[in-house]
């Protein structure tokens, strides 16, 4: 029997952890893990691009909203989506995963408290949501009414944008409405792509089939060959929106 050729060994190595940015499981590679990194990064572009559809960008309000952000999402957030059935299979203990989900959280909503007083007591409602929707999403509150692909959407890219946008702006105009609603389809082209990924990743034991082409060819179907396309377009897509909305900060500071 023909050995199996490396790459194909590469690919099922891949398969074999809970995401396409999880490192290898154990100590400080947990950390890192539990932190969805590329998708903390994109969600933070939407703080930028809403910031950058404002009048006038203040780059320390813009730099407060982004920490605010990556501790309510990046930390506090995945903290609870990792408490909250295990997905990512890291070792974490639940008392570690409580205390970054508070501390993310605490840290979150004392950087609104002193916006409130520096900027505006506007920022409130925008606080007050946040904190809400932290846990109701990433625990299933409700019965798990906040958890779907729209307020999936709602909450990690459209209300990220126009918080940053209005940070800055402190009211409404068309241009923040728009941003606001181009990262929310953002978003959920985000969750259309990765729900698929997950379910391979994480809850298919085996692939078969095969796709036969018009030429008569016919292709073996495989978790690798369904995951590639999504998981390729889930990776441009993050630094492509990372990098834009840093030359739109750029841009306008």
């Amino acid at each position: 029997m023909a050995a199996a050729p490396p790459e194909a060994g590469r690919e099922a190595r891949k398969l074999d952890r809970p995401a396409f940015y999880a490192l290898r499981p154990g100590g400080w590679r947990d950390l890192i893990t539990v932190l969805h990194l590329p998708y903390t990064a994109w969600h933070l572009s939407y703080v930028a691009l809403g910031a950058a559809a404002a009048p006038h960008v203040y780059a320390l309000r813009v730099g407060a909203a982004l920490g605010a952000f990556f501790l309510a999402v990046g930390i506090s957030a995945h903290a609870l989506d990792e408490l909250n059935g295990r997905p990512l299979n890291t070792a974490l203990s639940k008392a570690t995963l409580i205390a970054l989900a508070v501390f993310g959280l605490v840290g979150a909503l004392a950087l609104g408290a002193i916006g409130m007083v520096v900027v505006s007591p506007l920022l409130a409602p925008l606080i007050a949501v946040g904190a809400l929707l932290v846990p109701a999403y990433n625990l299933e509150l409700a019965g798990g009414r906040f958890h779907n692909d729209v307020w999936f959407a709602l909450a990690w890219g459209a209300f990220p944008a126009f918080t940053g946008y209005f940070v800055n702006a402190l009211t409404v105009r068309p241009a923040g409405v728009l941003v606001t609603a181009a990262c929310f389809l953002f978003s959920l082209a985000q969750r259309r792509l990765s729900t698929p990924v997950r379910e391979l990743r994480r809850r298919t034991e085996t692939v078969s089939g095969s796709q036969r082409l018009t030429d008569g060819r016919e292709i073996e179907l495989t978790a690798q060959r369904l995951t590639a396309p999504l998981e390729g377009a889930l990776s441009s897509l993050w630094l492509a929106l990372v990098l834009l909305a840093a030359g739109l900060l750029v841009l306008r500071l």
